[in-house]
């Protein structure tokens, strides 16, 4: 049993809606971060069911699973970069809420 492609798409959406809704409304940094994820997780999930949407006599497209791979790569690059600043924003201001934290100044 497969999975149509159009539920595919209808998921990626509704991972995209809750990782914007989450970023826009939360004022915690690790969640704002891992509405990130969620954001680019979705792209993948698009990527991925828009290679499978277009497959050709060939086969699958590989276009989709190659921008995936680069959506993962700047995914884990944008997770240890966001969380090293997590941890130097905790260190000197002792919080990690975006609210409290107004000016990044030394």
């Amino acid at each position: 049993m497969t999975v149509p492609v159009q539920h595919l798409f209808m998921l990626a959406g509704v991972l995209f809606a809750i990782g914007a809704c989450g970023f826009f409304l939360r004022r915690n940094v690790i969640i704002v971060l891992m509405c990130i994820e969620l954001m680019l997780n979705a792209a993948n999930l698009t990527f991925l069911a828009a290679s499978r949407l277009h497959e050709t006599a060939d086969g699958p497209d590989p276009t989709g699973p190659v921008f995936a791979l680069f959506v993962i790569l700047v995914a884990a690059v944008e997770a240890a970069v966001g969380l090293a600043l997590v941890i130097a924003l905790y260190r000197r201001k002792q919080t990690a809420s975006l609210a409290q934290v107004r000016e990044l100044r030394g």
